[in-house]
């Protein structure tokens, strides 16, 4: 009961057409009984005689109308039934793709794509089947397993009944016992998928590096190496259900047989008539239907039940980043930022990444943070834009707590532009005006135009409505840095994040764009991570990180009176500029 902890609210929902299709498929079932009585009572009519031409149409018409409405019948229930469990699936899926969307970063530093994209996909395929077409031939194992027995015994012969079978318990035997092998078997082929789709996914998102190095012969052994793990672990399901259900067919046939030499005993000996005889066989082979679906039944059980337990896990994973329980008026919203204390050690990890950070922010300035790879800079803005889970009373925005500031509403203030610049595979225009609902080609142009891309998103065959491929592959990284640095102004937020945002352009362009922004910001709040000095200059307050402290900080000018890290860092990069302009 537990395993069905998550999908029951689901369930639940479809209650009433679930009900409906059962009941439906059960009459259904009830009427296929019918013809094979029908078959007999023509027989024995025939038999003795009695049979007339004004009585044949009747039979004929009988045994077709049956087989219409089970027809209809047979169409309701599949659709009922079956329809109820592709909603089951798109409610499940729906369900584990906004979890995932709650996990922190550091979830997904651990999880590889390629195995939460098989959970998404062939473990959700696999549950619907068992709550679709396995709750079908459960219902319909079932029910027509039960009466027809009881047909059989009631309408033929007991003692025929019973021998004819005798030897089906020996189906429900080997299912059983192979029931914990067929689970272990089936995981290993979801793993087995899992590894092949990440190893598919990483693939053709490093298709540059595979070309660059000349390694596609290695990338493709690899390939090979993960498929053929992927058709060995499916082999070894389908060996076993190769000997499983021809197993399963013989001991049906064997039942068969029994009936064929006990009830022509009986005929001979007068005990039962022949359309007794020929319905107790057409029973026998319907009886054949239920005892093999319940084996395939249990197969899908077993699948499904695998499938649940690792879509389960995800589900039972809790968001790492706590967010506020109850609602906090951001409004007015003033862009005030202060940090006190601030120490920060990544899950898992020993070592703190920040330590002791403290500096405010007042509301139109312009703070920018430097340093060298590695000090820090990247985890900060992480952290101001609550993607990992802070001690209380450290980060403040507007003198309230981070963690007091329900996610969505501290994070529709800031406008973030990231280090790795990632566009999804839409338009030009999409990606621009993502953080709006609503997309105004003269806002997306004017972002575009203080970015420095306008002219060259026009020099693509449709202009703003471009197709990017995938992350964006048809643009330069100079290109992607000034789309998102357009996508953060779009959103025209109080506050703005640049983590390394002008480091693909040349000088030139740089200053074009930093000339643009500084009139496009007047009045924002805006935190800067830098390499170059050339970039932030400017900037109200200078921070310099070094092994995750604040070792100085101050205006340009101040910090080159120090004659310490940052000046350092000034005066080799005017060295190297000096050196890439002579040569």
């Amino acid at each position: 009961m537990n395993d069905l902890k998550y999908i029951m609210p689901h369930l639940k929902r479809y209650i009433p057409a679930y009900i409906f299709g059962i009941l439906l498929l059960m009459v259904i079932d009830t009427l296929q009984l019918v013809t094979p009585l029908i078959i007999g009572n023509f027989t024995d009519t025939l038999m003795s005689g009695n049979l007339t031409a004004d009585k044949i149409p009747f039979y004929m018409f009988a045994v077709v109308g049956i087989a219409v409405l089970v027809a209809v019948g047979r169409f309701g229930w599949r659709m009922t039934i079956i329809t109820t469990s592709k909603k089951l699936e798109y409610s499940l899926r729906n369900q584990i793709f906004e979890h995932l969307e709650k996990l922190p970063l550091n979830y997904y530093n651990h999880h590889k794509t390629g195995d939460l994209m098989a959970h998404c996909t062939n473990d959700v395929n696999s549950v619907r089947m068992a709550f679709g077409p396995g709750v079908v031939m459960f219902i319909d194992a079932m029910f027509m397993g039960v009466m027809t027995i009881f047909l059989m015994i009631t309408r033929v012969n007991l003692n025929l009944t019973l021998l004819a079978i005798l030897p089906l318990p020996l189906i429900a035997f080997f299912i059983i016992a192979l029931g914990k092998h067929i689970q272990n078997l089936f995981k290993g082929v979801q793993e087995a998928f899992s590894d092949l789709t990440d190893n598919v996914q990483e693939a053709f998102s490093g298709i540059r590096i595979i070309k660059s190095f000349v390694m596609e012969k290695k990338t493709l052994d690899h390939f090979n190496e993960k498929s053929r793990e992927n058709f060995d672990a499916n082999m070894n399901l389908v060996k076993l259900f190769g000997f499983v259900q021809p197993l399963v067919g013989f001991i049906a046939t064997t039942s068969t047989l029994i009936s064929l030499v006990y009830g022509g005993t009986l005929v001979i000996d007068q005990v039962i008539t022949i359309g007794e005889f020929v319905t107790f066989i057409t029973y026998v082979g319907m009886l054949t239907w239920p005892v093999m679906a319940l084996g395939f039944v249990y197969n899908m059980i077993q699948r499904g039940q695998v499938s649940l337990r690792r879509i389960n896990v995800i589900l039972e994973t809790e968001p790492e980043i706590a967010d506020a329980n109850h609602l906090l008026d951001l409004y007015p919203f003033v862009p005030t930022i202060d940090v006190k204390n601030l120490t920060f050690t990544y899950p898992g990890a020993e070592e703190p990444v920040l330590k002791n950070i403290h500096f405010s922010v007042q509301r139109g300035e312009t703070v920018a943070i430097i340093g060298k790879t590695g000090s820090g800079k990247t985890t900060l803005m992480n952290l101001l834009l609550k993607l990992y889970n802070v001690d209380d009373g450290t980060i403040f925005y507007n003198n309230k707590d981070l963690n007091d500031l329900p996610i969505k509403a501290l994070r529709d203030q800031i406008g973030y532009v990231p280090q790795d610049n990632f566009l999804f595979s839409k338009s030009i225009a999409y990606n621009i005006g993502f953080a709006n609902e609503t997309l105004e080609d003269d806002q997306i142009r004017s972002a575009a135009e203080v970015s420095q891309i306008h002219e060259e998103i026009m020099t693509f065959s449709e202009a703003y409505n471009t197709e990017l491929g995938e992350r964006g592959v048809n643009m330069s990284g100079g290109q992607k840095q000034r789309v998102s640095i357009a996508r953060a102004l779009y959103k025209k937020p109080p506050i703005v994040m640049l983590d390394d945002s002008l480091s693909a352009v040349d000088t030139k362009t740089e200053e074009s764009i930093l000339g643009h922004l500084k009139e496009e910001l007047a009045g924002t709040t805006t935190l800067i991570v830098a390499h170059r000095i050339s970039t932030i200059k400017d900037a109200d307050q200078i921070i310099v990180l070094d092994q995750g402290e604040i070792v100085e900080r101050g205006t340009h000018e101040t910090l080159m009176t120090l004659d310490g890290i940052y000046k350092d860092m000034y005066t080799k990069q005017l060295l190297e500029e000096k050196i890439a302009k002579e040569s």
